[in-house]
């Protein structure tokens, strides 16, 4: 069956959560999905949580949550979400970027 909602293009936001977020303009991989924010009145997805990284293994709280816009998404893969960058704007990413060079 999950196969089936799979090439429908259906994924349910427990199979969502399994996916990682990257970066396409960079390459930086910002974390799994989290949460998502709904416009129940309308139907539809508003935008995608990535948790931000714990500061001093939790004791001193996370980062900021990513908020990534749904027009951001570029592409659902198999296992990852491809967001361009770009479009997310400043979001508390900058610290995951350094910590990637």
């Amino acid at each position: 069956m999950i196969q089936t909602m799979e090439r429908c293009g259906v994924v349910r936001l427990g199979e969502l959560r399994l996916k990682e977020v990257i970066g396409v303009n960079n390459g930086i991989r910002l974390g799994y999905v989290g949460d998502a924010e709904l416009d129940l009145v309308h139907g539809k997805i508003l935008s995608l949580m990535v948790p931000g990284r714990l500061r001093l293994f939790g004791l001193l709280g996370r980062e900021k949550p990513t908020v990534i816009p749904w027009y951001a998404i570029q592409r659902f893969g198999e296992d990852t979400v491809l967001v361009d960058m770009e479009q997310i704007g400043n979001t508390g990413t900058e610290n995951r970027a350094e910590a990637a060079v």
